[in-house]
């Protein structure tokens, strides 16, 4: 696989799943189409699911079409924690890939000690753990309360499992129709600002269905582009 496609499609797989801050509903599964270069990639299914005060997200993405034929690789993608008055606080993370299994990924989160471990290729190291710290799939649960909130920007800290950085994303105050597979709809727009060769990511979130991201879009300082679509939606409350 192209080593640009590779980091873009990693990028996508954590950037999929989120209800609407504080009543979090038991249970939220969608499914999405991740295109790029004139063609289906892959295939991205996610299960959100709130057991009384802790949560689990599991984002799995297989390849399909061309990019099976020549990597029929699977990504599994996991944020557990709790639940708490200021949103999700994740206790653990995890990226797993069924072929290269040396890009697997784990993060432990200890507020206690204001420390998170990650443990992949490099080894197992340590870092501070600041308040508001997220994962790639916990952190857009945090989004729809901040725009409640009526932020213009905001910023906070983001691990993958191999590196933990901050992020600013910038809360658009209107609306735009955008169509996907799923439909038509009225949606929240919010973006980071990249800073030197940062990813730039683009989230429409669906207004009619509790800001739940219905279209991704990632690009990479050299263009690069990967846009993920919503396909399939079901919320239980």
């Amino acid at each position: 696989m192209n080593r640009k496609l590779q980091v873009l499609m990693f990028l996508l797989l954590g950037m999929a799943s989120l209800p609407a801050f504080a009543d979090f509903p038991s249970r939220i599964e969608a499914e999405y189409d991740v295109n790029g270069f004139g063609m289906t990639l892959a295939n991205v299914s996610e299960t959100f699911v709130r057991n009384g005060d802790t949560y689990r997200i599991e984002s799995v993405t297989r390849a399909v079409g061309l990019l099976a034929r020549f990597k029929p690789e699977t990504v599994r993608i996991i944020s557990e924690g709790k639940i708490t008055a200021q949103g999700l606080q994740p206790q653990n993370f995890s990226m797993t890939r069924e072929l290269d299994t040396g890009k697997n990924t784990k993060v432990r989160f200890d507020w206690d000690k204001s420390i998170v471990t990650h443990t992949d290729y490099k080894g197992v190291n340590n870092y501070p753990l600041h308040k508001d710290t997220q994962d790639r799939l916990s952190i857009l649960y945090q989004l729809p309360q901040l725009l409640a909130g009526n932020l213009v920007q905001t910023t906070m800290d983001l691990t993958d499992g191999n590196n933990i950085e901050a992020y600013t994303f910038r809360f658009s105050t209107e609306t735009a129709r955008v169509r996907v597979p799923f439909g038509a709809f009225n949606t929240h727009f919010i973006t980071n600002i990249p800073k030197g060769d940062e990813v730039k990511y683009e989230i429409w979130l669906m207004v009619e269905h509790d800001n739940y991201p219905c279209k991704i879009i990632v690009t990479d300082s050299g263009g690069g582009k990967l846009t993920q679509e919503l396909t399939s939606f079901n919320i239980t409350p």
